[in-house]
């Protein structure tokens, strides 16, 4: 009965503390199913659709300047209410933004509140025992799966609403897609007053009854006192250093190990290219040859698939452990990427008189006139072909049609780039993607945590953020096989390092893992 009550606590606690993922996985996705519209409204180039989309990230690298600041001072459950305050106004502003710029300040805003997913692996990794964090730490990136997947879901059924003469249109249905996620901006704000704070930071301000009280509520009786002991034994080292002295203890020789650990996997989980799809997605299906329809519904089929590959991380990451989850991972990340590329690389493409009869055919609006001085041309990539329309169609009309262009002129193997798209989804979920953090979470010590987990979280939004903001580039520079290329190369990378350096962290206490790798 006891141990079923803790459970319940430890459960319900990490599933708050978390819904801030699901909070991001919304506002990630939505824009992915948005830019489209607002590339033609707003007429964006390249470059700016990647700023519309990226910018969220370098708010992030802005908030982890100091999140781990704010988190000593004010503790963990306070700055994650500030964070869900600060999602509720940039949803606000980015739905109803007049202009451009205000969308990229509200977006930039919330980019701040993207620090969450930091506060809150934070957070579970200081609540919940050490058997059972790496499946809780989990739960966040699973959310993260939900909250994209709701998006992507909302997104395919507004599309397939949209009327010229009805309430959803071309020009404003962006806003129903980064609006709706107030909803449950509301919910996670309620739910937050109900949870307590973190025993670690309690203790660390010398409130150890509070902390006692609330061990007791995720911990047996037994676990109790050797845990409090562990923790205030820990904290006393740290003898209430300031983030300077953190700092410095953090840049010393005897964390260097754990230190390059970190940031070669938070390089390598950023630059593998989740984000860059993540945001992009339907323009991705799209360069396979889909409609705008058809993009929509395989999207949401990516976020069912990356929900699945989510549940056998948490159902496996504490029976196989992390190394082994990110090994694995790694090295299917590259096998996808690979499909992918080699999928885009065999693409060709020919501007006929059937292909433009067959785009009239599929949209009877269509103007398809000044397609005719390209007819006979053929592309043996989709680079030549993107440049070709860019001299006769505007970048308000291109977002436009430019799918239903390609659907009519690509020669593809599908097979490869869908099969390679839903692989790199589900090798990312099921091991880096939730892993990560689970590490994150574990492998620093309590002196140095609070500034430890930003710096590397600012590391992986760096990587993420470089990725993102080019990847529009380099679909219409570089090419789709080119870019996939790069995402393996990284990955073939990262799986020799993480090799290499990657230690097993599952079942061990964060002082346990402290005493292992910390070495004076």
């Amino acid at each position: 009965m006891f141990a079923t009550a803790t459970q319940r606590n430890v459960t319900r606690y990490a599933f708050i503390a978390a819904f801030g993922g699901f909070v991001f996985g919304v506002d990630a996705a939505n824009i992915s199913g948005a830019i489209r519209y607002i590339s033609a409204l707003f007429g964006l180039t390249a470059t700016e659709a990647g700023l519309a989309a990226s910018i969220p990230l370098i708010g992030v690298i802005f908030a982890l300047f100091f999140t781990g600041l704010l988190c000593d001072k004010f503790g963990r459950k306070r700055v994650l209410l500030a964070i869900g305050f600060t999602y509720l106004i940039s949803a606000l502003l980015s739905a109803f933004a007049p202009s451009f710029g205000v969308l990229v300040v509200g977006r930039f805003i919330g980019g701040v509140a993207f620090a969450s997913l930091t506060v809150s692996a934070m957070y579970i990794g200081e609540v919940a025992p050490a058997n059972q964090r790496g499946r809780f730490v989990s739960v966040s990136q699973l959310l993260i799966t939900l909250g994209t997947l709701l998006a992507f879901v909302v997104n395919y059924f507004l599309v397939g609403w949209i009327s010229d003469s009805g309430v959803l249109t071309e020009q404003n249905i962006w806003r129903y897609m980064l609006g709706f996620e107030l909803i449950f901006n509301a919910i996670w704000i309620a739910a937050l007053y109900t949870i307590p704070e973190s025993p670690r930071w309690l203790i660390s301000k010398g409130r150890k009854e509070e902390a006692k009280a609330i061990f007791a509520k995720t911990l047996s009786p037994e676990q109790v006192t050797a845990t409090l002991a562990d923790v205030e034994n820990s904290v006393e080292d740290e003898e209430r250093t300031n983030v300077v002295e953190q700092m410095g203890k953090l840049f010393s020789k005897p964390m260097w190990f754990v230190l390059t650990v970190a940031c070669v996997y938070a390089v390598a989980q950023g630059a593998t290219g989740m984000n860059a799809v993540l945001f992009f997605a339907p323009t991705v299906f799209e360069q396979i040859g889909m409609s705008t329809q058809d993009t929509f519904f395989q999207t949401m089929i990516l976020g069912l698939v990356a929900v699945l590959a989510t549940l056998v991380a948490i159902t496996l990451v504490e029976k196989w452990g992390r190394r082994t989850l990110t090994l694995l991972g790694l090295a299917l990340v590259i096998a996808a990427h690979s499909s992918t590329w080699y999928g885009f690389n065999s693409a060709t493409y020919e501007m006929s008189d059937s292909a433009i009869a067959s785009m009239v055919e599929a949209d009877p609006e269509f103007d398809a006139s000044r397609l005719s001085t390209l007819i006979g041309k053929s592309y043996e990539s989709d680079v030549a072909l993107k440049a070709d329309l860019a001299g006769v169609y505007t970048l308000e009309e291109l977002p436009l049609i430019s799918g239903t262009i390609i659907d009519n002129t690509i020669t593809i193997e599908p097979f490869f780039v869908l099969f390679g798209l839903f692989a790199f989804y589900a090798a990312f979920n099921m091991s880096i993607g939730p892993i990560m953090w689970v590490i994150f979470s574990e492998i620093f010590p309590t002196s140095v945590r609070s500034v430890a987990l930003p710096f590397v979280a600012l590391v992986q939004t760096i990587s993420s953020w470089a990725v993102t903001q080019a990847f529009p580039w380099q679909l219409e520079n570089l090419g789709s096989a080119t870019t996939f290329l790069i995402f393996a190369v990284i990955g073939v990378i990262g799986l020799v390092a993480m090799f290499f350096l990657l230690p097993e962290t599952k079942g061990k206490s964060i002082e346990e893992l402290e005493r292992e790798l910390i070495k004076a």
